[in-house]
């Protein structure tokens, strides 16, 4: 009867988030003349309404964990990557306006990615290689003089609860490069909302976020090293039940 529930919960759940995405790229088309900040406010609302649909119908909660150490200039996000969930969450949850960077394709995908391009996003084509890197460099500069912050997922992809993908050095050489501090984070995200599940469990997901790291004497690889280490080291502060005897 459990198992049941849960299934009509996350059906509804996949309902309203079905139905909230193409109101609102409507809603995100008509509010294209409007400056950025209006649009960027107005698009996240459809994160906000996604994430508390999240709360109310599957019982995910959330907490925070050092959000005092967000910094109040440029930054570039590192965060741990397990699911959907933090792709929603973090755009509207964090102190300033966020810019992923994220392969070129997710645009194509109806109603959400054609919200997606309406926002000063850095989509990629990792085809072109080095070529892909400099583009980010280019618009990763503008959006951080912007007053944005830039958010990457050092993993690439979501990666299952209580494993450790391979940790790429792409937002750390942007860091480098721009001389630009790096947040890191660590969440639990796959323990409610698993990758390619359509069942959600209820729970707590902790949102843990690290003191700014400064690019300062460091090379990418050393960087993304310290990123990491702190991210693998806090995923067994967070979630010990996973982690225990590992």
């Amino acid at each position: 009867m459990y198992n049941f529930s849960l299934f009509l919960r996350s059906l509804l759940f996949k309902i309203l988030m079905i139905v909230a995405t193409v109101v609102w790229a409507c809603v995100c088309f008509l509010a294209a003349p409007l400056p950025y900040n209006k649009r960027f406010w107005i698009t996240s609302r459809w994160n906000i309404f996604v994430i508390w649909c999240a709360k109310v119908i599957c019982g995910i909660r959330y907490q925070f964990k050092g959000y005092e150490n967000l910094p109040d200039s440029p930054a570039i996000v590192l965060s741990k990557h397990q699911s959907a969930w933090e792709t929603i969450f973090l755009l509207p949850n964090l102190t300033r306006p966020l810019v992923y960077v994220f392969k070129k394709e997710i645009l194509y995908i109806p109603f959400f990615g054609w919200g997606m391009a309406l926002l000063r996003m850095i989509p990629i084509d990792r085809k072109q290689g080095k070529n892909a890197f400099a583009q980010v460099v280019k618009h990763g500069r503008r959006r951080l003089a912007d007053g944005q912050w830039i958010i990457m997922f050092p993993e690439g992809t979501r990666i299952p609860v209580g494993q450790k993908g391979k940790y790429k050095s792409g937002g750390t050489r942007l860091a480098v490069e721009t001389q630009t501090v790096v947040v890191p984070i660590a969440l639990n995200s796959g323990e409610c909302w698993p990758k390619n599940s359509f069942i959600k469990r209820p729970g707590l997901i902790t949102v843990s976020i690290g003191k700014p790291i400064s690019p300062e004497n460091h090379t990418p690889d050393s960087l993304m090293q310290e990123v990491e280490n702190w991210i693998e080291s806090e995923m067994r502060v967070i979630s010990p039940h996973v982690y225990r005897g590992g």
